[in-house]
């Protein structure tokens, strides 16, 4: 309230100042010029003999005129021709020349008495030679001058001051509804602080407040959706390591059975080959869960780099089905590759595979006694491979979530040969954005999924 007040006061002090100045000025330069109109109307009329009947009328308006000659004696009115005008030469010969002049307040009049007065001079000249022939002075009280010049600041004070009530009054409440909005907005900012992330400021687009409600508005919602990622990315942390504890904990109970059934030789000779076959698929297993974390975290911290290169995609797809056709196979699946012999791909040779193998993985695990299908083409910017399996398929808020680590589409599906992590599809979107690739996804409840990746083809940039 104080700037407020301050700022408006100012203006108006400022204001009244210049004001009261200019005022002045015009009422003096209007008198001067009033005096001068007189003084001219004498001289254009020529009656500058009958000075002595002017001087009449202009007594009633507090004007004294007087007519000097060339050597700045009186000459009128009669009654004071023994008065001789004290004028410096400066000015007097300004007057000889023709111009006006107006002297500044004085404290005598013609006669030598004490008052203040505005005192202007008008040369005139003889009409038959034009020669200089005296001047016409003019004057009147500073006391009427300065009387209007009073009332004019009287009246200014008395406006001035109830300009400065309503500007204090007009401040309260402009401060108290800028107030009010501040604290409106200091409150929901504590709220914030303590968790509770529902909070919608009215924003009417008016000015910098409105525009900083709906910042703070999209600070909020973005602090919230970030809040609920948070919590939905730590259940499925700790599902995860609910589901990783079990995992290891069976095969490493596993493993150490076996181990003191050897130690002890409790297993017969002909089950030591089958032992140790057993304890290496559960190590696997174990190698597996432990190598798709680390490959996660270093892929999303951005440890990995690329080295990527252009190459026979369908040689490469046709390793990978040779290595997963087995795994196809037990679950009852047929694993098929359509795909030109000279199809080309330009990515990281590891990493597509690591991508294309994730993928199939993910396929075998949830379809059953069906097939997975893999088709590769090329068109003019992109290579493109589709994997197209006939399993359980999925609904469309499960395709968006798929991408998420830790996320899995069937939760029942915890212990499984292939050691389901929930990370593989997070591993396969993160590289392929480095990849500069696309994934996308379309998939129908108990039809199927299918899996489009689309690599970019070598540019000479």
């Amino acid at each position: 309230m104080l700037a407020f007040l301050a700022v408006i006061l100012t203006i108006l002090v400022i204001i009244g100042i210049s004001f009261s100045n200019f005022a002045s000025s015009t009422v003096y330069k209007n008198t001067e010029k009033q005096l001068y109109g007189y003084a001219q109307s004498v001289i254009d009329d020529g009656l500058i003999n009958q000075v002595d009947l002017i001087q009449v009328v202009l007594k009633s308006q507090n004007v004294n005129m007087s007519i000097f000659n060339e050597e700045k004696e009186m000459i009128a009115p009669k009654q004071e021709q023994n008065y001789s005008l004290n004028i410096s030469e400066k000015d007097w010969k300004a007057l000889q020349a023709g111009n006006q002049i107006a002297s500044s307040i004085n404290n005598t009049d013609f006669l030598g008495n004490k008052v203040e007065q505005i005192r202007v001079f008008q040369p005139f000249f003889k009409r038959d030679t034009g020669k200089f022939a005296g001047v016409v002075a003019v004057e009147a009280p500073v006391s009427g001058v300065e009387s209007s010049i009073k009332d004019l600041k009287h009246n200014l004070f008395i406006a001035l001051l109830l300009s400065s009530i309503g500007a204090m009054f007009l401040s309260f409440f402009l401060a108290k509804y800028q107030v009010n909005r501040i604290n409106r907005m200091r409150k929901a900012t504590h709220r914030i602080s303590q968790g509770d992330f529902d909070v919608y400021l009215e924003n009417k687009d008016r000015d910098e407040f409105d525009d900083l409600a709906e910042d703070f508005n999209g600070m909020a919602r973005s602090l919230k959706a970030s809040h609920e990622e948070i919590e939905r990315q730590e259940n499925r942390r700790r599902q995860f390591m609910a589901d990783a504890a079990h995992e290891m904990r069976t095969p490493l109970t596993t493993i150490n059975g076996l181990l003191e059934g050897l130690e002890y030789d409790m297993i017969p000779e002909n089950q030591k080959k089958r032992s140790i076959q057993l304890m290496q698929n559960e190590t696997r297993r174990l190698i597996r869960l432990v190598n798709e974390n680390l490959d996660y975290e270093k892929i999303r911290s951005n440890q990995i780099s690329l080295t990527k290169q252009t190459f026979n995609a369908e040689e490469a797809l046709t390793v990978i089905v040779e290595q997963l056709k087995n795994k196809a196979n037990d679950a009852g699946n047929q694993l098929e590759l359509n795909c030109p012999a000279d199809l080309t791909v330009y990515a990281d040779y590891d990493r597509f595979v690591q991508i294309i193998v994730n993928i199939l993985q993910n396929a075998i695990q949830f379809t059953t006694d069906g097939s997975i299908v893999i088709n590769g083409s090329k068109t003019l910017t992109e290579t493109i491979i589709e994997i197209q399996d006939t399993g359980i398929g999925m609904t469309a808020e499960e395709v968006e979530n798929i991408w998420e680590r830790y996320y899995k589409a069937d939760v029942s599906r915890k212990n499984t040969k292939y050691g389901e992590s929930g990370l593989g599809l997070a591993i396969v979107q993160q590289l392929m954005n480095l990849h500069q690739a696309k994934v996308t996804v379309t998939s129908e409840k108990g039809s199927g999924t299918t899996f489009k990746l689309a690599f970019p083809i070598e540019t000479n940039d």
